[in-house]
């Protein structure tokens, strides 16, 4: 994943949060991301792209694996390509809803516990 990415790449996962900044930081969140949720499903719904920026419509469910919540997120993310076609800088505009509890998920114990 960290591949789509230039080195000195800006991330931010919510329009009112601070970027995450560099692939260091990147890294950081996906390897959080893995360990949190299992049983993803995703889609993208469109995809739209003019010259080096892209525009996707998406969406995704997941579950959580501390609490077994299933979660559905709809988002809209934009990035700004470079000269090499890797991502730049990339906004998403996610909203999130709990949909319910997936009874046939057994939670994972958070590490130390």
């Amino acid at each position: 994943m960290l591949e789509l990415f230039a080195d000195g790449a800006e991330h931010r996962l919510d329009p009112f949060a601070a970027p995450l900044e560099g692939l260091n930081a990147l890294r950081e969140h996906w390897n959080r991301v893995a360990a949190e949720q299992d049983d993803i499903e995703f889609d993208a719904e469109r995809v739209w792209v003019s010259g080096r920026t892209v525009l996707a419509s998406w969406h995704v469910a997941i579950t959580r694996r501390a609490t077994a919540e299933r979660v559905r997120i709809r988002a809209f993310s934009t990035m700004e390509l470079d000269d090499r076609g890797r991502v730049r800088r990339m906004r998403d505009w996610p909203v999130e809803q709990v949909v319910g509890i997936d009874s046939s998920y057994k939670p994972h114990a958070e590490a130390g516990e």
